[in-house]
């Protein structure tokens, strides 16, 4: 059985992980703010659990074991903000804290039927892919708005950032999960994003930063 901190810690190694193949111990350190030795102790006790591979200065990796521990609390976690969001009424905005500690609750009874009860969700409020009691995801081709070319769009499949601000921001925008956006004009200053949404005519502006977390179905 593993501690509430060690899930976090597999959970975390298993995201950075899917944008390289190793995941170092100052970025573990700035996503958890905590301090270095601290995250180097922790990986130390993973890794004799044999759920992390870790080699001092060459960074870390999960085991399968370590892989099914982190997918199987991505899976509670995005259960829990589907019934959160669809069941008890509360606004996308609201649930990330509440599911970061109903993740924890390990009952695997629990679990599938709260997955059955809602109908085997596929994705979470946030657009983000709920894996099945294998662990298998289903994954939608998507990329970023900062990466659409002008005349280009499509529905608002899942958003990166969960913060309520951010998710705030989206929400008083109509930047909604399922809602059609197109890029008409990319600002050469700054490379803010102008755009349509359902093919109205109403034109908004966003940062870059804001369209690389918001990603479209391609």
């Amino acid at each position: 059985m593993q501690t509430f901190t060690e899930e976090n810690y597999l959970k975390t190694i298993y995201h950075l992980a899917t944008e390289s193949e190793t995941v170092s111990t100052n970025q573990l350190a700035a996503i958890l703010n905590t301090k270095a030795a601290s995250v180097t102790d922790m990986l130390k006790r993973l890794a004799e659990k044999q759920l992390i591979d870790y080699k001092p200065y060459y960074g870390v990796s999960l085991t399968p074991t370590g892989s099914k521990i982190a997918v199987n609390v991505i899976r509670r976690h995005r259960l829990w903000e589907y019934f959160l969001v669809e069941k008890l009424k509360f606004k996308w905005d609201e649930v990330h804290e509440m599911a970061e500690e109903l993740e924890h609750i390990s009952s695997i009874e629990l679990v599938d039927r709260l997955d059955e009860f809602m109908g085997h969700p596929s994705y979470d409020p946030h657009g983000d892919p709920i894996p099945d009691k294998n662990g298998h995801f289903k994954h939608e081709v998507c990329k970023p708005i900062s990466m659409l070319a002008v005349n280009e769009g499509g529905p608002i499949t899942a958003v990166r950032e969960h913060t309520s601000a951010f998710l705030q921001y989206l929400e008083k925008l109509n930047l909604l999960i399922g809602n059609k956006v197109k890029v008409v004009e990319v600002l050469e200053y700054d490379q803010s994003v102008v755009l349509t949404i359902n093919e109205s005519g109403n034109r908004i502006s966003i940062s870059r930063d804001a369209a690389k977390n918001i990603l479209i179905a391609i």
